[in-house]
């Protein structure tokens, strides 16, 4: 008899006796072919898997009953469901309640399905405590700094741009954790958390030259560290002294920071969006030495030290910004941020052009003033990293300061409550 021929798709890296009860139900059928998700299609669904798709795959191989295991490239199964011409498709039945996008792919599926007859087979969904205890346990691994950091290297490597969020303290690294928008049948979330000088130093009531000291900002970052598991940058001003900045790079390495980005500005900081104010830029040797002797005291191949260049806001010219990312590549640095204070994207999108005819590090870019430019115009021209760099604590800024001013206004708080989340939500926000 010819048997029949049945494709299952698998996401998950743990596996329990739920799984292994719908592998054992889907190899009754007949011939049973496991498609892995690659990399690739795993980040588009943002999930970040802790083994390597060849690892994936030889587990399900290893599964009584499971014929052969395909690697399935796309988050869509048509690809292979059109070289595999299955009889039936084996998937539980959650992905009808899912967010858009897997509703999309389950659509897809039937309609590809119905060209040769082919049939979805959808068993119930098995909820269980113990289940949810392990993917929970699973997420929890991404607070440790290791496994934090190598996220971090294959978001770089998988997806087509990273995108970076601020956070100043607990509740806002927490925000930039948990925000979701589903925009045309894609979950979009952010990738990492920024921690910008800027930021530390307004939610401490502070003007922004380095005058919170690095004891101050380890605090905040420890804050962040231990409420989130996503990637962290640091924003490390211009590094100070280099005896100061190797000393300072090995205390945020061992605490869990993934990055750090340095600026080649010399003398007290003063901000760039600011423009030429009388800021001194250092010299390449100088910066070049700065970064080659931050690469020499890290302990982790998977922390990045990136070089931000300063020449198109102290008017340096396109020239002098591709020359010195050209020196600062050669030095070590693992990715370039040029920065911009210019209203449109123009001049980055020329320094982009150029950089991609030589450069094989990560560009970062953020977009404060130049806010108009999308996405996939930037991915378009190779960027790898966007920040948006300060726009939790300038959005909350406004809106506390209309609070406090309404309830002196009516001197009470009623007229307030509408700016306001309910106090039963804010009690249930954080879990105890």
């Amino acid at each position: 008899m010819n048997k029949k021929i049945v494709y299952m798709v698998m996401t998950t890296e743990v596996i329990h006796h739920v799984h292994i009860e719908i592998i054992n139900k889907a190899a009754a059928l007949g011939e049973l072919t496991i498609g892995v998700y690659s990399d690739k299609a795993l980040v588009k669904l943002n999930r970040t898997p802790f083994m390597r798709q060849e690892d994936r795959m030889a587990v399900y191989a290893g599964i009584k009953g499971v014929n052969r295991v395909v690697l399935q490239d796309e988050v869509e199964y048509e690809k292979n469901l059109r070289q595999i011409k299955p009889d039936y498709v084996v998937h539980g039945d959650n992905w009808k309640s899912s967010h858009l996008k897997l509703q999309h792919i389950r659509e897809n599926v039937i309609q590809v399905l119905s060209e040769w007859n082919g049939g979805l087979i959808e068993y119930p969904y098995t909820q269980g405590v113990e289940i949810e205890k392990l993917y929970d346990n699973m997420s929890k691994q991404g607070f440790l700094p290791e496994i934090r950091r190598r996220k971090l290297n294959y978001l770089l490597q998988h997806k087509d741009i990273v995108r970076i969020m601020e956070a100043h303290n607990g509740i806002t690294g927490l925000i930039v954790e948990r925000a979701q928008a589903v925009v045309n049948d894609e979950l979009r979330q952010f990738d990492g958390i920024w921690i910008s000088s800027l930021c530390d130093s307004t939610a401490k009531g502070k003007p922004d030259i380095e005058l919170v000291d690095h004891s101050s900002r380890l605090r905040t970052i420890q804050e962040i560290l231990d409420v989130t598991s996503k990637p962290i940058i640091l924003d490390g001003d211009s590094g100070g002294l280099i005896e100061h900045f190797v000393y300072n790079l090995a205390t945020i390495e061992r605490n869990g920071v993934s990055a750090v980005i340095i600026e080649d500005k010399v003398g007290l900081k003063k901000n760039s969006l600011l423009g030429d104010a009388g800021q001194d830029q250092d010299s390449i040797e100088g910066f070049c030495n700065k970064i080659a002797a931050g690469k020499n005291v890290l302990l982790s191949q998977d922390f990045r030290i990136i070089a931000r260049i300063e020449s198109l806001i102290l008017k340096k010219g396109m020239d002098d910004a591709l020359t010195r990312a050209k020196e600062y590549i050669a030095a070590g640095a693992d990715g370039i941020m040029i920065h911009s204070n210019q209203k449109t994207p123009d001049e980055i999108f020329a320094f982009c052009d150029k950089y991609s005819e030589f450069a094989k590090v990560p560009l970062v870019v953020v977009p404060s003033t130049y806010n108009t430019v999308t996405e996939d115009e930037l991915k378009k021209r190779g960027v790898k990293v966007v920040i948006y760099a300060n726009h939790l604590i300038r959005s909350a800024f406004p809106a506390m300061k209309k609070t406090a001013e309404t309830i002196l206004a009516n001197e009470r708080a009623y007229e307030a409550e509408s700016l306001c989340m309910p106090i039963n939500e804010i009690l249930t926000l954080i879990p105890s």
